[in-house]
């Protein structure tokens, strides 16, 4: 692939990159695909025990919908890649793997520059498929722990025997952080969860998964336009796990289990880690999402003329917590606390608002022409980085990138 010219380059090849591959394929539109690593490469990051969150029906990227025995089910992490590699050799993607992109650039000629581990790339117009998980986020009491502590990010936590033996801090309390802290309590280790605002559901209301519901209701189908604040779109995916058949995980049923939850952590200092006075806030905050999901639901059930599930009020939460943990019994902190995005390290087109996001409409940079972007967190709709929508603004941005001419601009 040394120093080659093409009209499309795509980069990443995880599922928004692949439905965009599909899409510019069924347009009969020239491209290649570039994948830093393997093809669903994010997923295999996971740690060994992952399995989706949402039900396996909720795979529709186009041309690769699931159609398993299970969709009910939560497919493991080795499944999701297998179902992704698949999904690429179903319509051969053109994909090259172990392929870098070191640095972006757009050329006088209004074209773009692409650096790779792999020699040079030169395209008329580039796709950033790069996920919505760039770069992992720790908060800024982070750089007070001390540095012979093992700490990790969410993305470097394969299993817990691989952790020295004792306590563990998990600092985080999204879909992440909940799972870990489950995991590790059932590997009988002593766990304290550092807890934020984060949004928790039942698994299911009536018959149906909370996913069901919230494609129903219409939940997934909110733009940007209507959240409280551009910030709001890096508040977490709703407290919940796949596993073991899918069931509640949320601030009290890890409270139950034992784990011990404390407010937001503030920092290290005197040899003790020190949490905000703030966890009966956060469970408000969740409870009060939950009441917008049971708002919601109802609502659907009079309009639709049928009687709404069972849907029962949160139940009492104890909020006291310790205000400090002594770090002598700590042997690691996990961070999970959520993730930033990452194009200004390596992509050199000032086309990104102040907090790292892409400055577009419908996926098409409206900053630098001929640049397009998929699988990004709200792009369109709140299911743009999910397995059950990407698709749908891979279509979008595929006939836009079909129609656009590099002579002009957007």
């Amino acid at each position: 692939m040394v120093d080659e010219t093409t009209d499309v380059v795509v980069v990443g090849g995880g599922q928004a990159g692949l439905a965009v591959s599909h899409e510019l394929s069924a347009r009969g539109v020239e491209h290649l695909v570039v994948e830093r690593g393997r093809v669903g490469q994010t997923w295999r990051d996971r740690w060994d025990s992952f399995c989706l969150v949402t039900p396996n029906w909720s795979v529709q990227l186009p041309g690769g919908e699931y159609a398993g025995s299970d969709p009910d089910g939560f497919m493991l992490r080795d499944e999701v890649v297998g179902h992704l590699e698949q999904y690429a050799a179903s319509f051969t993607a053109p994909v090259y793997e172990h392929v870098e992109v070191t640095s972006l650039d757009a050329t006088p000629d209004s074209g773009f520059r692409l650096d790779t581990s792999d020699g040079v790339l030169q395209a008329d117009r580039v796709v950033l498929a790069t996920g919505a998980y760039q770069r992992p986020h720790r908060p800024a009491g982070a750089a007070t722990l001390p540095e012979g502590l093992h700490q990790i990010d969410a993305e470097g936590y394969r299993n817990e025997s691989l952790l020295p033996p004792g306590k563990v801090l998990v600092v985080g309390s999204g879909q992440t952080g909940c799972q870990l802290a489950e995991e590790l309590h059932e590997a009988g280790r002593e766990v304290v969860l550092a807890c934020g605002r984060a949004p928790w559901s039942l698994r299911r209301f009536g018959e149906h998964d909370v996913i069901y519901w919230a494609v129903e209701t219409g939940m997934f189908d909110e733009t940007l336009a209507e959240l409280p604040s551009p910030s709001a779109r890096l508040i977490g995916n709703i407290q919940a796990t796949g596993h073991s058949g899918g069931h509640d995980l949320h601030y009290r049923v890890l409270q139950e289990l034992g784990v011990t939850l404390v407010g937001h952590f503030l920092g290290a200092q005197d040899g003790r880690a020190h949490f905000a006075c703030d966890l009966a806030e956060s469970v408000a905050f969740g409870d009060a999402r939950y009441n917008e999901i049971r708002d919601r639901i109802t609502r659907l059930c009079v309009t639709r003329g049928i009687a709404p599930p069972e849907m029962p009020d949160p139940p009492p939460f104890d909020p006291r917590a310790p205000e400090a943990v002594d770090l002598a019994g700590l042997s690691t902190v996990i961070f999970t606390s959520g993730f930033r995005p990452d194009y200004s390290s390596w992509v050199r087109c000032n086309a990104f608002d102040e907090l790292g996001f892409p400055i577009h409409t419908n996926g098409a940079s409206t900053v630098v022409p001929g640049l397009y972007f998929c699988g990004v967190h709200y792009l369109r709709k709140r299911k743009s980085s999910l397995l059950i929508g990407v698709g749908e603004d891979a279509a979008i941005v595929a006939q836009k990138v079909a129609e656009h001419d590099p002579t002009k601009t957007n």
